[in-house]
């Protein structure tokens, strides 16, 4: 069985996201999806269980994605749950440059066992990204067209719940 790794914040999860996760699933066996704590982002959107929860939510259906946890060194991650490649998704020139670095570090320090494997998201989500579909919503816009229902619905519920508590 080959396994690969997606890790990612997933805050939120996005379209983009979604069609490198269902791109992978159709190439390799499993996709163990890993939603990471990002030490750089400071005031995340979702907690990281709501986050499993709403990817284990839209992949109910789906045997071969699999939602965990983790921090650290993604190497390591892959490494547990038997991953032989990591999976990044690209979106342009910008990401090719820190994801080659990435690489690079990545298969060193796993002594060479663990490889990259870019995809790029299909043409209508190529450029979304969780900041992005974060700052439009926040300036009160409408976000269907770049995540899920599910994630659309959860973060106006979240939100219902924070102006409740102002």
């Amino acid at each position: 069985m080959t396994k690969v790794l997606y890790p990612g914040s997933f805050d939120p999860i996005t379209k983009g996201h979604m069609n490198v996760i269902e791109q992978a699933s159709e190439l390799f066996d499993e996709v163990v999806v890993a939603v990471m704590k990002n030490e750089a982002k400071r005031n995340p959107f979702f907690t990281i269980e709501e986050r499993m929860k709403l990817i284990e939510e839209i992949y109910e259906g789906k045997t071969n994605i699999k939602v965990v946890t983790g921090e650290g060194a993604t190497v390591d991650i892959a490494s547990l749950y038997e991953c032989k490649a990591m999976v990044r998704g690209l979106r342009g020139v910008t990401d090719f440059d820190e994801e080659i670095q990435l690489a690079s570090i990545n298969k060193k320090i796993s002594n060479e066992r663990i490889n990259t494997i870019c995809l790029f998201a299909d043409e209508p989500y190529k450029y979304i990204s969780s900041s992005m579909v974060k700052g439009i919503f926040k300036l009160g816009k409408d976000i269907k067209d770049y995540v899920d229902p599910t994630i659309k619905e959860a973060m106006e519920e979240k939100q219902k719940v924070y102006q409740k508590r102002r």
